[in-house]
């Protein structure tokens, strides 16, 4: 029920809070909080102090705000994205020692790209593609993976809605995305450079489970000029194989076949 005057209930107000901790501001006073979460001071005073009871937001021996290690035990607990995260990692870790790049792992979730696993190239100037955060899904090369295998209901519902113009060369055209997403199928990848960031290329293949449905996106993400594509499916789509087979897939899922 509602009973603030702008109508959230108690859950949305709790989830604005935690939603306020971000990479760049994983922790903050209480009212640094109230403002980036857009709650009165004495709203957010009462909702951390609960909070704090569970376990959910800590204070640090500063006073500073952040995210409890209960959120994340909770979280974790039956976690579809931990499981995946366990059968991946072997794999992934092959991939980067194959390309030596950027390594993610990839869903869908609410409408966007959520990464859920990455493994960092050493001295590398990327800063995107992190654990825990999101980009819009025509905006990313395993953003489109995820597309390209998911039911047309769902490729109509995210074509139907804003296309944002991340980087001068994101495709925003619905009918050009569908034509690369019916290429991906055909082929089983894609490496679009600079879609959601300029001087880059992702090149992912999908991840299937049971029943063979797409569960995520597995990416290399390497600087445009360095790309060696004919090197990097092939460890792609091998590693993919091996998290599809673990997670329950039958056989080679339809578009991960080798180059």
């Amino acid at each position: 029920m509602a009973n603030s005057p702008s109508g959230d209930s108690v859950i949305g107000r709790v989830v604005r809070l935690m939603s306020a901790f971000d990479r760049q501001m994983p922790s903050m006073s209480l009212s640094g909080l109230a403002r980036r979460a857009g709650l009165p001071l004495t709203t957010a005073h009462r909702l951390v102090e609960e909070l704090a009871r569970h376990g959910l937001i800590e204070r640090s021996d500063d006073g500073e705000l952040r995210v409890g290690m209960r959120m994340w035990e909770l979280a974790a607990r039956g976690s579809q994205a931990l499981n995946l995260h366990e059968v991946a990692l072997p794999f992934m870790e092959d991939v980067q020692a194959a390309v030596h790049q950027h390594t993610t792992l990839a869903v869908l979730d609410r409408g966007t790209v959520l990464y859920v696993e990455r493994l960092s190239a050493a001295d590398s100037a990327l800063d995107s593609a992190h654990i825990a955060q999101r980009m819009p899904v025509h905006a990313a090369s395993s953003g489109l993976v995820l597309l390209a295998y998911s039911p047309p209901s769902r490729q109509d519902e995210v074509l139907a809605g804003r296309l944002e113009q991340v980087t001068p060369e994101t495709i925003t055209d619905p009918l050009i995305i569908r034509k690369h997403l019916a290429e991906i199928r055909q082929r089983g990848f894609v490496a679009l450079p600079g879609i959601g960031v300029t001087d880059w290329l992702g090149i992912a293949v999908p991840v299937f489970g049971p029943e063979n449905k797409i569960v995520a996106a597995l990416n290399a993400i390497v600087p445009r000029g360095e790309a060696d594509v004919p090197i990097t499916v092939p460890a792609l789509l091998t590693a993919a194989h091996g998290i599809s087979r673990g997670l329950g897939a039958e056989n080679r899922p339809r578009g991960s076949r080798r180059l």
